[in-house]
């Protein structure tokens, strides 16, 4: 039962960093990092949002989102501004950063043929995952 190859976790945090690392060469020519570039997804979805909102969206403390947005912001593909609540900030694509969406259509893609797996294979894989994140998100905190 306590074998490492049988265990949920393990197989997660792996994946987790291998995949990762199959997008470093797609992303490192737009300017992004992983972290960076599930951000400008979020951002592509719907600009802007406030800093809070993006939080959410992207299961991040607000905390760790920010230097992430702070980079972007001097990449020039975002802008940050205090919303009409003095107390919340607006996150905005630039123009560039709009531009950026077009050469990151390709990743997915290239991504899966990397993986040599097909969109079903990768879309009851996210599935399972959503199950598993909303299990988890249910666990009361202790």
């Amino acid at each position: 039962m306590l074998a490492l190859e049988n265990q949920v976790c393990f197989a997660l945090a792996v994946a987790t960093r291998k995949v990762i690392a199959a997008y470093r060469p797609l992303l490192e020519p737009m300017g992004l990092t992983h972290p960076q570039y599930l951000v400008m997804l979020a951002l592509w979805e719907h600009s802007p949002r406030r800093v809070v909102d993006l939080s959410r969206a992207l299961a991040l403390e607000p905390a760790t989102l920010s230097p992430l947005l702070k980079r972007l912001e001097a990449a020039g593909y975002i802008t940050r501004a205090r919303g009409a609540d003095e107390r919340t900030l607006d996150v905005d694509l630039t123009d560039t950063g709009r531009a950026l969406r077009s050469p990151a259509e390709t990743v997915p893609p290239r991504v899966a043929a990397m993986l040599d797996m097909d969109l079903t294979e990768l879309a009851a894989m996210r599935t399972v995952l959503h199950r598993v994140i909303a299990a988890a998100d249910a666990i009361p905190a202790r």
